[in-house]
């Protein structure tokens, strides 16, 4: 066999596969992305890219949509608004999570309460051990008492005299065509 028919006859090595055959590549992304809008929308976008590629004018792709040159170059600022924000850079990592965040709180309070039953056992151990008695548990009507807020006299005198006389200030502009 001669050399060149030797190598058509070996298996090719395998190489980056192009995007669209790829079975998760951008193509299908864009497939995807493309599937859940409207007629309407993708009509408006086209119309709008082939005017940023020079294919068409403004006053042409506002005809072709149906709608006043103004209106059209709305469509186009709002398109290229939403173009920026989608090329803003993205948090790497998992996004924020509500549930997830609530999950891993809960967790972390059942650890510390395991932790503080674990201290109150030590406790309880070593106060055995010295001979120490334990503390009398709180009893019902102290558990029940709270102290009441006392007021505090500077916001009831400011108050008080808020009330009891108008600003002088409001006095002497009231009643300048009086005299």
């Amino acid at each position: 066999m001669s050399a060149p028919l030797a190598a058509a006859a070996l298996p090719r090595e395998a190489g980056p596969k192009p995007a669209a055959a790829r079975p998760g590549g951008p193509v299908k992304k864009l497939q995807t992305a493309l599937s859940q809008h409207s007629k309407d929308a993708k009509q408006r976008a086209a119309a709008i890219l082939e005017v940023l590629a020079g294919s068409r004018t403004p006053t042409q792709a506002a005809q072709a949509l149906g709608v006043s040159l103004g209106r059209y170059y709305l469509l186009e600022d709002k398109a290229l608004a939403a173009l920026v924000a989608a090329c803003e850079p993205q948090p790497r990592g998992p996004s924020p999570n509500g549930a997830r965040r609530v999950a891993s709180l809960e967790r972390e309070c059942e650890r510390w309460q395991r932790e503080c039953a674990r201290q109150q056992a030590l406790v309880r151990a070593a106060q055995r051990t010295i001979g120490l008695a334990a503390p009398p548990p709180p009893t019902a009507k102290d558990k029940g008492k709270k102290r009441r807020r006392r007021p505090v006299v500077r916001a009831l005198a400011a108050a008080q005299r808020l009330r009891a006389e108008p600003p002088a200030a409001v006095l002497s502009t009231a009643t300048p065509g009086a005299s």
